[in-house]
């Protein structure tokens, strides 16, 4: 299953990368690296299957890791378009958000059967989860650049994504420390 939530992830990762720069939407390259750090988190999931609790909260704190990194490269994104402008097209915003939705919705469907099975599949299921907010916010945006002809919606979006992914890492951080003194034990 998370080869599966791996390859679902690095497909659109590559798919919003693409799709964000040419839209030049804030909201579609912070999911798109959102997506990045799920499919890394997915890969550092795989690699604790099967392993002791001390590797499962090891691969959970690289992942709460990755996520705060990865936060830290949107927000230097954000603040940089906030000084040099941007001009997000909303109608491809709209669909590779909608590809996005549907993908993630798989994803956390297919999550939501083993999301109590470790600290490391809680962080999925976490990941999953926000994911789905994030599409459903870049999709609102879109429709705010439409009516109202600005980029703001577009940056809002796009740092209100960066903080779920920031507090997403660290949220894990701290579910992975809760479950390394309760393995110590």
């Amino acid at each position: 299953m998370l080869r599966i939530l791996l390859i679902i992830n690095a497909a659109m990762f590559v798919a919003e990368m693409i799709v964000g720069i040419l839209a030049d939407s804030t909201g579609v390259l912070a999911d798109s690296l959102d997506m990045l750090a799920d499919a890394l988190v997915y890969s550092v999931g795989l690699y604790a299957v099967g392993k002791a609790d001390a590797a499962k909260v090891m691969a959970a704190r690289l992942s709460g890791f990755l996520q705060i990194t990865i936060a830290l490269a949107m927000l230097t994104d954000i603040l940089r378009r906030v000084f040099t402008g941007s001009e997000p097209v909303s109608w491809l915003m709209v669909a590779v958000s909608m590809a996005a939705l549907v993908a993630n919705m798989t994803c956390l469907r297919l999550i939501s059967r083993h999301r109590d099975g470790g600290v490391h599949m809680r962080a999925s299921w976490l990941f999953s989860h926000n994911d789905v907010l994030a599409n459903l916010g870049v999709i609102s945006a879109a429709v705010l650049v439409t009516l109202t002809g600005s980029r703001w919606p577009d940056l809002a979006i796009g740092l209100l994504i960066t903080i779920i992914v920031l507090r997403g890492g660290f949220s894990i951080l701290k579910d992975a420390k809760a479950e390394s003194a309760k393995t110590s034990h």
